[in-house]
């Protein structure tokens, strides 16, 4: 279980850092429920979650991260992530520090995904 829950970060991440937000969107079920805060529902449609990445080629560049998995057992996964990014439209830097909750399904895609981070 390690191995597929590490492919799946490694592809969801990667996605990321190539602004590719069709590759991310690929790495979740359609009927994924997804976080994007955790103290807010969970986005009501998969456009909702389109929505939320198809603006990241546009907002943000030269991406770089790093994750450890600290946590998992057959149904979930703990990820401590970081990343550094540059926002295009004030080219401020930005440090995150972040925690993905996720839950794959059989064919590797996510079906659960929760994030919580810090932005500095």
């Amino acid at each position: 279980m390690l191995e597929q829950y590490k492919k799946w970060t490694n592809e969801f991440l990667e996605s990321w850092k190539a602004l590719d937000y069709e590759r991310v969107l690929a790495t979740l079920d359609k009927e994924a429920k997804y976080y994007e805060n955790p103290i807010d529902e969970a986005c009501q449609s998969f456009d909702e979650v389109i929505n939320l990445w198809n603006v990241v080629a546009d907002n943000q560049k030269d991406i770089d991260y790093q994750y450890k998995i600290i946590a998992y057992d057959h149904d979930v996964c703990i990820i401590n992530w970081q990343m550094n990014r540059t926002m295009t439209h004030n080219n401020v830097k930005q440090e995150i520090d972040g925690i993905f909750q996720i839950s794959l399904n059989a064919e590797g895609k996510c079906i659960y995904f929760k994030q919580w981070r810090f932005t500095r």
